[in-house]
């Protein structure tokens, strides 16, 4: 499996110890903000089991991330197929602990993930969605070169109707 890399950071396939700090992540009210619900560790647990399998199937997906001078878990970055969304092809995305925000890891994680997605899987078009108040990152999609399409904003059909359902779609071409 390829595990891209940066010179502060590592994509790479998840480890067990992972579990703690990803379940405590998805716990955080911060980083969920722009989520409906907060994850228990159970749910947490099963979503980083099928993360696991979608890589070791495809060899790459949502990668963790962690900081190679320290070997800490920071969060997740990668690409993934999209399914059940109005648009089609493949997304970026990205999720960090909040002690790893405001150090630029965001877009670094994310414009290696661009790199391997043309690069190596050879992607015509890679694009990106949040909720249309999740502005950081929008700053980050930006950021790597890409381009809002008003035109494909939706309705995400998995989110409950309320503010957090309305998403911006985001693109960039090859």
């Amino acid at each position: 499996m390829l595990e891209p890399r940066t010179d502060r950071l590592l994509l790479r396939q998840w480890r067990d110890s992972d579990l703690a700090p990803w379940a405590a992540m998805n716990a955080d009210p911060e980083v969920r903000e722009h989520f409906p619900d907060l994850l228990t560790h159970e749910q947490s647990a099963a979503f980083l089991a099928r993360i696991q399998e979608e890589i070791g199937r495809r060899g790459y997906g949502w990668w963790a991330v962690e900081v190679v001078a320290t070997g800490e878990f920071i969060g997740f970055t990668g690409l993934n197929p999209v399914e059940g969304m109005p648009f089609t092809g493949v997304e970026i995305g990205w999720r960090l602990a909040r002690s790893a925000w405001g150090h630029g890891y965001a877009t670094e994680a994310a414009l290696a993930c661009l790199t391997f997605g043309f690069e190596t899987l050879e992607l015509p078009e890679i694009a990106a969605m949040a909720t249309t108040t999740n502005l950081r990152s929008h700053a980050v999609m930006r950021r790597i070169g890409m381009t809002r399409d008003p035109d494909a904003d939706f309705d995400h059909p998995d989110v409950p109707d309320g503010p957090l359902r309305r998403h911006v779609l985001y693109r960039i071409r090859r």
